[in-house]
């Protein structure tokens, strides 16, 4: 992973544990490539919803994705993952 490719996860990261609508679509994002299967898609629509910056954030590591092809606990950011998913996903049994 270069430089830039850290920098925007990282960023993305630090926006999905937030709490406003565009953390919200970024949690979408970065949770369909910890676990589409559980934890939903992302629609590419959300894309015209998040500011210009995000936006290529997003594609950036989108980039990183295919050319790494591994999933973030690979890259170390399994702690990170789970708290977004802890805060964005409900998997309590009812």
């Amino acid at each position: 992973m270069n430089k830039d490719e850290q920098e925007a996860l990282e960023r993305l990261i630090a926006i999905a544990k937030g709490e406003s609508g565009q953390c919200g679509r970024v949690a979408d994002f970065l949770l369909a490539w910890w676990n589409a299967h559980d934890c939903g898609g992302f629609d590419l629509t959300h894309l015209w919803n998040v500011d210009t910056e995000i936006a290529r954030d997003m594609q950036i590591v989108f980039g990183l994705i295919a050319r790494r092809q591994s999933y973030p606990d690979a890259l170390g950011y399994k702690a990170d993952f789970e708290e977004i998913v802890r805060e964005w996903r409900d998997f309590s049994e009812s």
